[in-house]
């Protein structure tokens, strides 16, 4: 179960994640950029329900390629680009 608390910090939005999976919890802190919401969000949208949305997706995507305790504790949402190039495929607009 994953679950996503966003708060708006400067232009963007931190979320605080919580991903509990075979017994065991994990926490991890994202920041996601106005950039990030437009580029992957569903609508475009500027909400924090958006960012919720989108990071809580982000996180399901995550999970079907590696286990939470690989997941970085924190980073910013555009690096999962980094390591799966296929994010860009799969959530563009």
């Amino acid at each position: 179960m994953v679950t996503v608390r966003a708060s708006r910090q400067g232009g963007g939005w931190v979320c605080e994640v919580d991903v509990e999976a075979d017994g065991k919890q994990t926490h991890h802190t994202v920041t996601v950029a106005p950039g990030d919401l437009e580029r992957w969000g569903k609508g475009g949208g500027t909400e924090k329900e958006d960012a919720e949305d989108l990071v809580a997706r982000s996180f399901d995507f995550l999970l079907e390629r590696e286990p939470p305790g690989s997941i970085l504790p924190r980073f910013d949402l555009s690096v999962i680009r980094r390591y799966f190039p296929e994010y860009d495929s799969q959530f563009k607009r």
